[in-house]
């Protein structure tokens, strides 16, 4: 039996087909952790992600805000992502990183093999 994983993952908003993000898997690139992506800056395809400063708790990632897509268009997806400001040390590939749910309604995943 052969397996194969994901050499890159490329994130993108559904209905704009604005690229959020694109690059390797792994902790310099796009890290997945928990059925999330955590997006190394150098991956960040975007400049239209903006906190929206509501704040939200892990108990054992701790404090992050909540981010939206707004677009220079007037298009607007509020919840898109978040960003761990203040973050575990023990978890430093969520640091500073933003963040999608691997499974978002509105993001569209692709995982490119080769």
């Amino acid at each position: 039996m052969r397996t194969t994983s994901a050499h890159s993952i490329r994130i993108t908003h559904r209905s704009s087909g604005e690229v959020i993000a694109e690059g390797p898997v792994g902790f310099w690139g796009i890290t997945p952790f928990e059925g999330n992506l955590y997006i190394s800056r150098k991956c960040l395809k975007t400049n239209h992600l903006r906190p929206n400063w509501v704040p939200g708790l892990c108990i054992y990632k701790f404090l992050y805000v909540w981010l939206d897509l707004r677009l220079p268009n007037g298009t607007w997806e509020p919840f898109v992502g978040w960003m761990y400001w203040l973050p575990n040390p023990l978890l430093p590939f969520i640091a500073f990183r933003p963040a999608v749910p691997r499974l978002s309604p509105v993001l569209q995943v692709e995982e490119i093999i080769g």
